[in-house]
């Protein structure tokens, strides 16, 4: 749109200054009249437009018949995107001057632009009825009259509910006439019965701009963005219509609710980057209880994700975060990678390892990061690692485990498994099992150790740690990845 206000304001500025060589001074200007002409036509081609304005208000106050000082001013006000402001001075200048084709060009111009095609043939046909060879002319007549068709067959689609088309047909006609009103509004409208709500949104932000103290577009777009779920941009728009009026009573209430939703969504991301997943589990449920009406859909949706996602980082017993995630991806249909995440962890704490890849890998499909990648690896490895030895399992403790349980559990099952006190008969299976209880409390109750188990590798494994740390692993010196040998001649001064 800066670029059509643009184009118009520098072909004021020429149309304005080609009038001066053609009429000359104003005959029946007085000095200070022509003086603050003079002055606004500096600054106006300097593109200081606010000063250029005042001189140009100055001179039409001196002298009102002045229709040099109106087409002026009009460029100003073009120059500030106030397209509205301009049109009147424009049908004064037309008014003092009929003769004045670059006015009525320009008045066409704005005028198919905002999609008034009727009025704007006028002006290009009055152009070349007194100068018939203007190609500019031609073709700005020839192009309204096709949109004028156009907006024709997008409302006849409309009319006959076929959104698809219609929106196709406005975007044709909204590319040469972004200043058409009704047209986006018709448009937003479209996509809106067709479900596309961002789209909707973006043509109704344009139409809260091009229209003054419009107060029910603002309330629209943080109503849509509401049923988005989109609670900050919805807060943001929803005070632009306060703003505008203070004491609008469906702004207020929609306001009212809003800022708390808000707030409570803020809520929850700060407990998250505090991993304070009791408060996150708390203002999710607030959230529940705030988002009774249907336009909260998203929102209800928001506070389940929200209470799967700290149910797994806080380490909630896994069956209980399993079938909470499970209930929201059923109920909703998605492949959120954030639910199916927190599942696949639930499912690792609950040692279901191949429901968990088979989460892991889901999530893939919507999302290739690091994070899914990582996981699916670590998955793997643990489905590898549970074919050896599990030292949660030799200790019989959860994944969850603390510290304090597992040296609990280390030492009631030491005491019955220890060689020396040992009452059963099997004396070599009794070293065995101390020696595997020993390990499991070695890797178990070691931060670093712990987390390389919980990784997937078993730290005491000698030959998987060689693997890891021994820089030479998998290079063989006598041959090369083709199977190809290498030849070795010693030798010797």
């Amino acid at each position: 749109m800066s670029r059509c206000i643009d184009m118009l304001y520098h072909l004021f500025i020429l149309a304005a200054l080609s009038d001066l060589l053609i009429h000359g001074a104003i005959g029946d200007a007085s000095g200070d009249v022509n003086d603050h002409l003079e002055k606004g036509k500096i600054l106006l081609a300097s593109g200081q437009l606010a000063d250029a304005l005042s001189q140009f208000h100055l001179a039409i106050d001196a002298n009102p018949k002045n229709y040099i000082a109106y087409f002026r001013r009009a460029a100003v006000y073009l120059g500030m995107g106030k397209s509205k402001a301009a049109l009147p001075d424009l049908n004064k200048v037309i008014e003092l001057k009929p003769d004045f084709l670059a006015a009525r060009m320009q008045r066409g111009n704005l005028l198919l632009k905002q999609g008034d095609f009727d009025e704007a043939q006028v002006d290009f046909e009055s152009i070349l009825t007194s100068d018939s060879s203007n190609s500019e002319a031609r073709n700005q007549f020839d192009l309204t009259k096709k949109m004028s068709q156009t907006s024709q067959e997008a409302k006849n689609a409309y009319t006959k509910h076929d959104y698809t088309k219609t929106t196709e047909l406005l975007s044709t006609i909204i590319e040469h006439c972004p200043w058409a009103i009704t047209l986006r509004e018709l448009r937003a409208d479209s996509y809106l019965k067709s479900g596309d709500l961002p789209k909707a949104v973006n043509d109704l932000k344009a139409t809260a701009k091009l229209i003054p103290d419009n107060t029910q577009a603002y309330l629209k777009i943080s109503q849509l963005l509401y049923s988005m779920g989109d609670a900050d941009d919805s807060l943001t728009n929803i005070r632009e219509c306060l703003k505008l009026d203070a004491d609008h009573k469906e702004c207020h209430t929609h306001y009212v609710k809003v800022k708390k939703l808000a707030k409570q969504l803020e809520s929850i991301r700060d407990a998250i980057s505090q991993s304070n997943w009791k408060e996150c589990l708390d203002k999710a449920n607030q959230i529940l209880k705030l988002s009774s009406d249907p336009s909260s859909h998203a929102f209800i949706y928001r506070a389940h994700s929200s209470i799967c996602t700290c149910m797994s980082k806080g380490k909630s017993p896994a069956k209980d975060t399993i079938k909470k995630c499970t209930e929201v991806l059923d109920t909703y249909h998605v492949s959120d990678v954030e639910l199916l995440i927190s599942r696949a962890e639930a499912y690792i704490l609950n040692e279901e390892y191949e429901l968990a890849l088979a989460d892991y890998q889901r999530a893939h499909e919507t999302e290739d990061s690091n994070r899914v990648n990582d996981g699916i690896k670590r998955t793997q490895k643990l489905i590898k690692q549970s074919k050896k030895r599990d030292y949660y399992k030799i200790l019989n403790v959860r994944r969850s485990a603390n510290k304090a349980e597992i040296l609990k559990a280390y030492r009631k099952l030491a005491v019955k498994w220890h060689p020396d006190k040992y009452e059963g008969e099997d004396k070599k299976k009794a070293e065995r099992m101390f020696i595997d209880i020993a390990a499991a409390k070695e890797v178990l109750t070691d931060p670093e150790k712990r987390a390389k188990f919980d990784a997937g590798d078993d730290p005491l494994d000698a030959e998987e740690q060689a693997q890891h740390h021994n820089p030479f692993h998998g290079f063989n010196p006598f041959g090369a990845g083709n199977g190809q040998g290498f030849t070795f001649r010693f030798h010797f001064n």
